[in-house]
């Protein structure tokens, strides 16, 4: 991470970070970023890397200036940094897009962690506010519960057919061989009996 000084914004549609000069050779610090956020408070931390000594702090501020992405770039923004009641403006770059992708997750999980919160509150004090049924039964209160026709059968109705189904419709099975066998008993008592 790479920190520029930078000239103060000539519009007010925001900053560039080509008007920032080399942006290879002109930095005024190299070092480490940390995002360090605890309850309702969030800062972004220049550390050196060797040492860890604190060279600026950015207090994030959601509805604030604090961070700002630049125009040109998706790998530089201009942070807000404070120090004994003063701020400054600085810019700040990445060497990897990846690097600047990841500090704009860090920093909208934080926003949607204090959300979820406020959420949380407000729907715990809503919850508290609706009165409370109570519906369980008074001494001597009885339930009865019918449940109709639990041993009939159920008959499903075969479906119409219409002849123009265009299939052929299937053959019964064919007996069993015990009732070939009483089939052609019957048979014989019949012709025998004539």
């Amino acid at each position: 991470m790479v920190v520029y000084k930078i000239p103060p914004r000539t519009a007010a549609r925001g900053y560039r970070a080509s008007e920032w000069g080399d942006l290879g050779s002109s930095f005024l610090w190299k070092g480490r970023l940390r995002i360090i956020s605890k309850g309702k408070t969030c800062e972004i931390r220049m550390e050196d890397n060797s040492t860890g000594e604190i060279f600026a702090v950015c207090p994030y501020e959601i509805q604030g200036n604090s961070v700002e992405a630049v125009l040109d770039s998706s790998r530089y923004f201009v942070l807000k940094i404070e120090s004994d009641g003063r701020h400054a403006f600085v810019g700040m770059g990445f060497q990897e897009r990846t690097d600047a992708f990841d500090f704009n997750v860090a920093l909208q999980d934080f926003v949607k962690q204090l959300r979820a919160e406020k959420e949380a509150v407000n729907r715990a004090a809503h919850a508290d506010t609706t009165p409370k049924k109570d519906y369980s039964l008074k001494e001597g209160q009885t339930i009865n519960i019918t449940i109709g026709n639990v041993g009939a059968k159920r008959t499903r109705q075969k479906p119409v057919n219409n002849g123009g189904g265009g299939l052929v419709p299937l053959l019964p099975p064919p007996p069993s061989a015990s009732q070939v066998k009483q089939q052609q008993q019957q048979q014989r008592q019949q012709q025998s009996f004539f």
